[in-house]
């Protein structure tokens, strides 16, 4: 676990991070955070309170962010409908990489290196008073709340799942 603060993806991070005035401090967890399941059971904490950034293409070929709960599946078809376009389109690693700088697993809503052309949040995250997401790297995760990524992040509330 050691060095994980001083790489260059939670650098960015955390660079960003204090850009925005948030001063959630990074828990490093022993266990992988890859899924919401996995962190919230290192953190002790409901599913739902995992704030995932999950990454789809839109039909421009850029990237949609999708900041859901982890208590839920996104259903795409819905989204979909929701912002008017016919579906999204599933992405693979390298596409994650190229247009978040971050690898799966510890994508941040924050410190993008191309910022994406749409960010949801799932209106689920207003149900708890804190939240946690990833800051770079499957092991490092950071306190947050709805409305505090909402402002950061410009993101628009939605009903993305069930």
């Amino acid at each position: 676990m050691d060095g994980i603060l001083e790489k260059a993806a939670v650098r960015r991070f955390i660079d960003a991070a204090h850009s925005l005035g948030i001063d959630g401090e990074i828990k490093i967890l022993s266990d992988s955070a890859r899924t919401a399941i996995d962190a919230a059971n290192s953190l002790g904490i409901e599913v739902g309170q995992i704030a995932s950034s999950l990454i789809f293409k839109l039909p421009s070929g850029n990237p949609l962010l999708i900041i859901t709960s982890g208590r839920h599946k996104i259903d795409t078809d819905l989204v979909a409908h929701n912002l008017k376009i016919e579906k999204l389109d599933r992405v693979d690693a390298d596409y994650v990489k190229e247009k978040s700088g971050y690898s799966i697993g510890g994508v941040s809503p924050l410190g993008w290196i191309s910022k994406p052309e749409i960010i949801l949040i799932d209106e689920a995250l207003n149900d708890y008073e804190v939240v946690w997401a990833a800051s770079g790297h499957p092991h490092a995760v950071y306190p947050t709340s709805f409305s505090e990524l909402l402002e950061c992040t410009g993101a628009k509330p939605m009903v993305v799942g069930d």
